[in-house]
């Protein structure tokens, strides 16, 4: 029997009989064959695997975000490959380096808060790997991404802190390259803006989201001229460490010092003082849209013409009994 037989019999093509078909898959069975993936692989110029370039495993947001890649890379047969940068830029380009090696169909990636070169990603299409990026995004223009519109959730945050009757509003920031830091600092000028209150640039202090550079910015803030009386914090891990510098100052929490953030992160409820508020950024859905565009790509790859670009809406959830 000829090998392109044999082979079309274990996969099931009509073109063979269904009695050879039988014969061929019970012997192979009987035989415990298995067929040679690297082959077909090259065969099919494909290895069904999608590399994630992230910061941190340990973030819950991004083990949301991971939930949210594997469950819809599984539904079509993808396989996905893990890298932490921790931050780190030139760990993040060995990563992608190795991903490319290990010859990944596509990759998924969010840059660290340190990322300003972005060439190992431009390096990317000389091997017609696609990428695209969530959540953290360079400020390039033609690149494929989904992320979170932190502008209309500092919007809403600062808005309610307002409401509280708060006029002297910190900001404890990210790196000002990062474009979420960037819409941050817009939303929280947009809600001043609406109350027609002045914007106060030395109230909003970028930090590298480190526990001591979060103590730094809380010096910081608590130096100032103005007596501050709530704090918008990059994210719920931020804001604890806020929270943490701002009760060895003897401040009283939700009394001289209030604090909201960002991320809606489960183990809030855990917190001895969580934010008032925190701002919804749908890691999960960030996840599930970016393999959704990967696919689009991997399956379709003539179609570069257009960048696919999502933002989702952010939300500000109240903690429970606010």
């Amino acid at each position: 029997m000829a090998k392109s037989t044999v082979s079309r019999a274990l996969h099931d093509h009509p073109s063979i009989g269904l009695r050879t078909r039988m014969q061929v898959q019970a012997l192979a069975k009987e035989l415990h064959y298995e067929p040679n993936q690297t082959a077909i692989f090259f065969q099919q110029k494909k290895t069904f695997t999608i590399g994630i370039v992230l910061p941190e495993l340990s973030e819950a947001f991004f083990s949301a975000a991971i939930s949210g890649i594997e469950d819809t890379a599984n539904k079509h047969n993808y396989m996905v490959l893990l890298g932490q940068s921790h931050d780190d830029e030139s760990r993040e380009k060995k990563i992608v380096e190795i991903m490319k090696n290990h010859r990944v169909d596509g990759l998924l990636v969010s840059i660290t808060k340190n990322t300003a070169d972005y060439s190992h990603f431009e390096m990317l299409k000389h091997y017609d790997i696609p990428v695209v990026f969530f959540d953290r995004i360079p400020n390039l223009t033609d690149i494929h991404y989904v992320a979170c519109n932190m502008q209309s959730g500092t919007l809403q945050a600062v808005s309610l802190l307002l409401e509280q009757g708060h006029r002297v509003i910190g900001m404890i920031n990210g790196p000002e390259k990062l474009i979420a830091s960037q819409q941050r600092t817009s939303g929280y000028q947009q809600a001043l803006q609406k109350r027609r209150l002045k914007f106060d640039a030395s109230l909003v202090v970028s930090s590298d989201l480190t526990k001591e550079g979060t103590r730094v910015a809380m010096q910081q803030l608590l130096a100032h001229k103005r007596k501050v009386t709530a704090v918008v914090a990059f994210n719920d891990y931020v804001s604890q460490d806020a929270v943490q510098y701002a009760l060895e100052q003897h401040l009283e929490i939700n009394k001289d010092i209030t604090f909201v953030s960002y991320a809606n992160l489960p183990l809030s409820s855990y917190m001895a003082y969580p934010p008032i508020a925190s701002v919804e950024q749908y890691p999960y859905q960030q996840g599930q849209k970016a393999t959704e565009i990967l696919l689009e790509l991997l399956a379709a790859p003539d179609k570069t013409d257009t960048f696919h670009k999502i933002t989702l809406d952010s939300r500000l959830v109240l903690a429970p009994g606010r």
